[in-house]
């Protein structure tokens, strides 16, 4: 048996073993599962883990709201009303430059607030978009970022899986981070256009209008951009409006949710038994490897407390002597940092329960639950970061797949305007905490 292997060398293992390429969940049980053996913790503690796994993970009635909501993106992005969506949108704007560019942000927001599914937003938008704003002639640059930003408003926006797991880590309420995060998504997404209208008046050749124009009438541009908006509207209503109401929990909603998917998908006649066997394939093994990773988290936090990890964390960050405000710098920065090597799942199920104890004791000006919202919606913007942060952002690997004649460098390029956006919004929110909390705090 090995002495004194402390959290130090746990958490020196535990990103050696994330460089190894092995899946995160074995790795956090591994490391969790070794050092405990190697330090001579009694088998019956490890037993905490199993109980801790199964009374917080397995038999969560919140987590029930991950798969319905995954299951409830996967239908909507089948039944094809994002598609018709994007046509009326694009005829709505065809003679203005950068007109793609808007309807893509609109699509992009209004299946974030429908969805919350970033891989499926980003294949979606990607396979509508790209080739219209390639014969258009836009800056391939601007067009991946774009592409690749606004895709990944659906872990920010409600119904967001990652607030429901960020709720659950924290013991804050969802319903709140909800509310919380609806102004913050607004306001990031009122940055993203800003962005868009400085480039289509200032450098109008990156965005150019298309040459060629379908001939419609105005009149009916609107016609059927509000029919083709009525479907995703009343999603979105039956979702955030039953919360946000306190007509139904968030779990409930997800299930209001999934069966408003399903009857729309029955109404566009695509709820085929392939569309149905896909989606269920898909949140089976969205919703898996969720759980696998809190699983593994879940281990890795009992056996790092138990050989002191608060305490090493505590001195670490010395709160009792430093100001909160650079405590949570602190913590900001080295989430952002992470962002770049793992995935938002693995940030919010390893780092979140270490950070937010001491997040808790902090003293902000605000009651202690305010904070823990403020807190979360900031760490939500911040993990948002980690889909488009090389080298291993989702989204850029999203859009690659679907577009693999585009480098892989011009993608990475394309995103860093949106990513130094997104890090705006993120000061934003910490100087001005009123813009998370005022919504959840007026519906009180």
């Amino acid at each position: 048996m090995i002495e004194h292997l402390g959290p130090e060398l746990m958490l020196l293992g535990l990103i050696a073993g994330i460089f190894t390429g092995y899946p995160v969940a074995f790795v956090l049980a591994g490391i969790g599962i070794s050092f405990a053996l190697l330090n001579g913790v009694p088998m019956l503690f490890l037993s905490m883990g199993v109980q801790r796994i199964y009374s917080g993970t397995l038999t969560n009635w919140l987590l029930v709201a991950i798969p319905l909501f995954v299951f409830m993106g996967l239908m909507l992005e089948r039944s094809g009303i994002a598609e018709r969506l994007m046509r009326s949108l694009a005829a709505l704007f065809q003679r203005t430059p950068g007109g793609y560019a808007f309807s893509v942000m609109i699509i992009g927001v209004i299946m974030a607030a429908s969805t919350g599914i970033i891989g499926a937003s980003v294949v979606m938008m990607g396979m509508m978009s790209l080739p219209a704003m390639r014969e258009a002639k836009y800056d391939m640059k601007l067009a991946s970022g774009l592409i690749a930003s606004s895709g990944t408003l659906g872990i920010l926006l409600p119904p967001s899986i990652m607030l429901i797991i960020l709720g659950d880590q924290m013991r804050v309420s969802v319903g709140d981070l909800f509310m919380a995060a609806i102004v913050p998504g607004l306001v990031l997404s009122g940055m993203y256009f800003l962005y868009l209208g400085s480039v289509a008046v200032f450098a109008p050749h990156r965005v150019p209008a298309p040459e060629r124009i379908e001939t419609r009438s105005l009149a009916e541009t609107v016609q059927s951009l509000l029919r083709d908006l009525v479907a995703p509207m009343l999603l979105i209503l039956s979702v955030l409006g039953t919360i946000v109401a306190g007509i139904a929990t968030p779990t409930e909603s997800a299930a209001i949710g999934a069966a408003g998917a399903l009857i729309l998908a029955l109404l566009s006649r695509k709820l085929t038994r392939r569309a149905m066997t896909g989606a269920l394939y898909e949140t089976t093994k969205t919703t898996a490897m969720i759980v696998f990773v809190m699983i593994g988290a879940s281990i890795f936090s009992v056996v790092f407390r138990r050989l002191g990890g608060d305490a090493m964390i505590l001195d670490l960050f010395n709160i009792e002597e430093t100001s909160p405000y650079v405590v949570l710098s602190i913590i900001m920065v080295l989430v952002f940092i992470l962002g770049f090597i793992l995935d938002w799942v693995e940030i919010t199920a390893v780092v979140v329960p270490i950070v937010a104890p001491i997040v808790a004791q902090l003293d902000f000006g605000l009651p202690a639950d305010q904070v823990m919202i403020w807190f979360g919606i900031a760490l939500a913007v911040n993990l948002q970061t980690s889909f488009l942060t090389p080298p291993f952002g989702y989204a850029l690997f999203y859009l690659r797949g679907i577009a693999p004649e585009l480098p892989i460098t011009t993608i990475y390029r394309g995103v860093l305007p949106f990513v130094f956006i997104q890090i705006t919004a993120l000061l934003l929110v910490i100087l001005f905490p009123a813009i998370a909390l005022w919504l959840p705090m007026a519906m009180r």
